[in-house]
């Protein structure tokens, strides 16, 4: 038996499905209306409540200057902070430096030295000028350090003293 032959015209292509709306609808609720009932707030009531809200107002206002005053303060405090912290840093630098280079200086003058007592009397006089460098520059950086620390904490003590003043 000869089979079906199939054609594209003789293929069925699938319908396209309607899409419908659903059968059922969730009926729209209504918040039922109630009138509110009037009454009159009395006066004294009223003053009171109105004291009330110009004080709060007031105290706001007050914090929100105090706030913005203590923002400022912050900020003139860091910016002191950084500046100090960096002078220090390039003191440091510089006293390594100076420490650095006495001792190439000795290194240098040891390798040309002739005898062993030489060597010595090298080392003695680089360890006395050394020890009274080290004296020295403790001294400096200690008074630096001072010195960044009160920049540093005076506009948050003047900002202290003013808010005592005004409290």
């Amino acid at each position: 038996m000869p089979e079906p032959t199939t054609s594209s015209a003789t293929k069925s292509k699938p319908k396209p499905v309607a899409v419908s709306t659903p059968a059922f609808e969730m009926p729209k609720f209504e918040m039922p209306k109630f009138e509110m009932p009037k009454f009159e707030v009395p006066p004294a009531f009223r003053e009171f409540a109105e004291k009330g809200v110009a004080q709060a107002k007031e105290n706001y206002e007050k914090v929100k200057s105090a706030a913005e005053k203590a923002t400022d303060v912050l900020e003139d405090t860091y910016s002191t902070a950084s500046k100090g912290c960096a002078s220090y840093s390039l003191k440091v630098i510089e006293t390594t430096r100076a420490n650095s280079d006495a001792a190439f200086d000795l290194l240098t003058e040891v390798m040309t030295a002739k005898s062993y007592s030489q060597v010595v009397e090298l080392y003695s006089a680089y360890l006395r000028k050394q020890f009274d460098a080290f004296i020295t520059q403790a001294k400096e950086l200690s008074e630096h350090a001072q010195k960044v620390a009160t920049e540093t904490a005076e506009p948050i003590k003047v900002s202290i003293s003013s808010f005592n003043k005004a409290a």
